[in-house]
Order: structure tokens, then C-alpha cells, then sequence
């Protein structure tokens, strides 16, 4: 699995922007890291919560859900509110809130409290449109592109240094102060980007001014409905993802119960899948699609996961799951820019926030419902039925990113 791409939820104004301090670029960049440490930093600490807290599989891997769910809440409200009051503020208020909701994790007394916290750090992470509306705000329009780059950049970071912090500082012998350390790093993290943002940080908007057109992920849920392409590569983001989240969210049950793997372990794997998926997407995506097109480079890659994947479930090594993991991600990584790609030559210039905006919005979805299913599975029918099952969805959006692909052929020819 590898990090959804950020959405680009605000566009430059008329004006040139005014010239922002050196380091508050850094301090944005820094933001985006935070955002994903706290994405990954919990996934090799799950075994862990579930001994600890004595809960049930479904119940540890509400933690993915409630994340994703309060994210995708918090980039509804939050980029629209840094357009009032100005971004600066929102920062403040927003890297607060995940410092908060670290620290409520890491004193959680019980897994219910463990899940609000988590619900409540997932909605102060979702400043993504702020972040994103302030290095649009202090960017000359030759610079914006390679600025926005660097948010991909710090995103793929923040994927391999989460799980290997979590696991690396974890201490399972402590039982539950074990699980602090990690999490009180996240935080105190936290506090060196507000110092970041009072120090080099300034507003260049004016709160209250007039914003550019900033939509609503779910608006653009309109330009789907019966269209002859959207509707096929939104299918293939959807179960995509669904898979995948499926997968992560009980990985580190998994690995526990299959090979008695510990945080160290999970982290290090993961922090190699983080690794891989981003030289995948740096080095290996455009290359397939260039020599395969976008619908075998879909179909490529998402049945090359999906076979890996159901040969993990049934390994008898542990390194041989690590290896079938780091191939699984591979594949998922490959397919990600040519679906997105699709998506963005199926509308018109017009509409791209307003699709690329319901893509994003697919995803979040799925990565809700998709830990939901994994922890019934785990729970209810084995350890080995959540990953098998990861394997199987990831079937129909290779299927439907292959019709995706060749509905924006005839979708072209015919002039639409």
C-alpha cells in the first residue's frame, strides 16, 4: 500500500504571491510527514493494543477506520475554514489537535477510549487543503508545480518513517506504557512544528477574503453518475483500496499470529513496503504505462497484487510473506497514477478539482470500510481470511480499470 496522492484542493489567485520566509516551506513539508506518521505509526503497535486492551480484531481495526473517517471529515471542514480565518490559524489549531490526540492514545485506560482518540487525531490530520491552500498562496506560478511535488515527496517519507518509528520504539515487555514511546515522539513532534509555524509562518491571506473555488470532495461525486468512463475508474480507486486497507489494517494481527512477529519486525517490513511503493511511483508506473498503456498497466498490477497477496496468506515463512508483501505493494503502487490519470482526461479542464476531489473521496471511503471487513474476518473466520480476501477484491478493479481504459478511447474518438 502506498499513500494516497494529495489532492490539489486550491488553485493560484490573479495576484503575484508575496515572497514567504525560506523555512516555512520546510514547515509544510513537515506537516504533510506528521500527517502520515500518524497514518502509519499505529499499524506495527496493533498486536499490541489488542493484548494489551484484550479486544477483538474487529475492534483494533477500528482504529484504521475511524482514522480515515475522521480525516476525510477534517479536509471537508478545515480548508474551507483556513479561506475565512486564514491559514495560519488552522495550522496552529489543527497540529494541536493531532498532538492531542497522540498523547489521548498513548494514555488510552481501554480500546474504546484508544478508538475516539484516534477518530479525534484523524480529524485534526485532515488539514491536507490547508497546507496545500498555503504554498499555494506564497508560490509563483513557476514554482507551484515543483512545490506541490515535494507534498507527494514528504508524503511517501512519512509512510516508511511511521511504521518504523512505531516499531522500533515500542516496548511490549512494559505492557501498556510500551506502546508511549512512539506515540509521545509523534507529539512532541507536534510541538516542533508549532514552534515552526509561530516562527517562520506568516498569513498572506486576508481572513475573510474572497477564495478561489474550493469544492467539496462530494460534489463532484455529480460528474460520476452515468458517466461512461468515471464510473469504471472510480470502481477500480474503490476496490483498489478497499483491498489494500482491508489488508493493513490487521497486517500486524496477522503477522503475530502467523509468525509471532513483534512491533520491530512489522515496523522494519513495513518501513521496506513504504520504500518500495515509492520508487514504484518514481520509477516503474510511467514506464508501464508508456510501454503498456494505462489499462494494462491497471490490470498489470493489480492482478500481480492480488496474487501475491492470496500467496501470503498461505505462507509457511516468514520472510517469504515479507517478500509476497513488498511485491503486493508493488503492483498496488503501479496502478495508482493510470487510474488517476483516467480520471483526469475524462472531464474537462473545468472539472478536474471537482473529480480529482471525488476520487479522493473514493478512496477515503473505502479505507473505511475496507478495515471494517478485515477485523470481522479475523475475527470470525481466521487470521488467514482477511489477507486471502484482500487478494480477491483487488480482482474486479483490475477488471474495471482494463474496461476503464478503453471507454476513454471510444469516450475520445467520439468527441465527448
Amino acid at each position: 500500500m502506498s499513500p494516497p496522492e494529495p489532492e490539489p484542493t486550491a488553485e493560484p489567485t490573479a495576484a503575484a504571491p508575496k515572497p514567504a520566509p525560506k523555512a516555512a516551506l520546510p514547515v509544510m513539508l513537515l506537516l504533510v510527514f506528521l500527517s502520515l506518521i500518524g497514518f502509519g505509526v499505529v499499524i506495527p503497535l496493533l498486536p499490541f493494543f489488542a493484548e494489551v486492551f484484550e479486544a477483538e480484531a474487529w475492534q483494533v481495526a477500528l482504529l484504521f477506520s475511524v482514522f480515515s473517517a475522521g480525516q476525510f471529515l477534517g479536509e471537508l471542514t478545515w480548508g474551507r475554514l483556513s479561506d475565512r480565518i486564514g491559514r495560519r490559524p488552522v495550522l496552529l489549531i489543527t497540529i494541536v489537535g493531532s498532538a492531542l490526540g497522540y498523547i489521548g492514545l498513548a494514555f488510552a485506560p481501554g480500546i474504546w477510549v484508544a478508538v475516539a482518540a484516534r477518530a479525534f487525531a484523524g480529524f485534526f490530520s485532515g488539514n491536507m487543503s490547508a497546507i496545500q491552500g498555503y504554498i499555494v498562496d506564497v508560490s509563483p506560478p513557476e514554482r507551484l508545480a515543483g512545490r506541490l511535488g515535494l507534498v507527494g515527496s514528504a508524503f511517501g517519507v512519512g509512510f516508511v518513517v511511521g511504521p518504523a518509528i512505531g516499531g522500533l520504539l515500542a516496548r511490549p515487555e512494559l505492557g501498556a506504557a510500551g506502546f508511549r514511546p512512539p506515540l509521545l515522539l509523534a507529539a512532541g513532534a507536534c510541538g516542533l512544528a508549532v514552534v515552526g509555524i509561530l516562527a517562520f509562518v506568516r498569513e498572506f491571506r486576508t481572513p475573510g477574503a474572497a477564495a478561489g473555488p474550493r469544492r467539496n470532495p462530494l460534489e463532484g461525486l455529480k460528474e460520476v453518475a452515468g458517466h461512461p468512463v468515471l464510473t469504471l475508474v472510480f470502481g477500480t480507486i474503490f476496490f483498489g483500496f478497499f483491498a489494500s486497507s482491508a489488508l493493513w489494517s490487521v497486517l500486524g494481527l496477522w503477522m503475530d499470529a502467523r509468525f509471532h512477529w513483534g512491533p520491530r519486525e512489522v515496523g522494519f517490513v513495513m518501513a521496506m513496503t513504504g520504500i518500495a511503493a515509492a520508487l514504484t511511483q518514481g520509477m516503474v508506473a510511467g514506464v508501464m504505462v508508456r510501454r503498456l498503456g494505462q489499462g494494462p498497466t491497471i490490470a498489470v498490477g493489480l492482478v500481480a497484487a492480488a496474487v501475491t497477496t492470496c500467496a501470503m496468506a498461505a505462507s509457511p515463512w516468514g520472510w517469504l510473506a515479507a517478500v509476497l508483501l513488498v511485491a503486493s505493494v508493488v503492483g498496488h503502487a503501479a496502478w495508482q497514477p493510470a487510474a488517476m490519470a483516467i480520471a483526469s482526461q475524462s472531464t474537462t479542464s473545468d472539472r478536474q478539482g471537482a473529480v480529482l476531489g471525488a476520487a479522493t473521496a473514493s478512496g477515503s471511503l473505502s479505507r473505511v470500510l475496507g478495515p471494517l471487513l478485515g477485523g470481522v474476518l479475523f475475527s470470525k473466520i481466521g487470521p488467514w481470511a482477511p489477507v486471502f480476501a484482500a487478494g480477491l477484491f483487488m480482482l474486479p478493479g483490475a477488471w474495471l480499470g482494463w474496461r476503464a481504459a478503453a471507454a476513454l478511447r471510444k469516450w475520445k474518438a467520439a468527441g465527448a
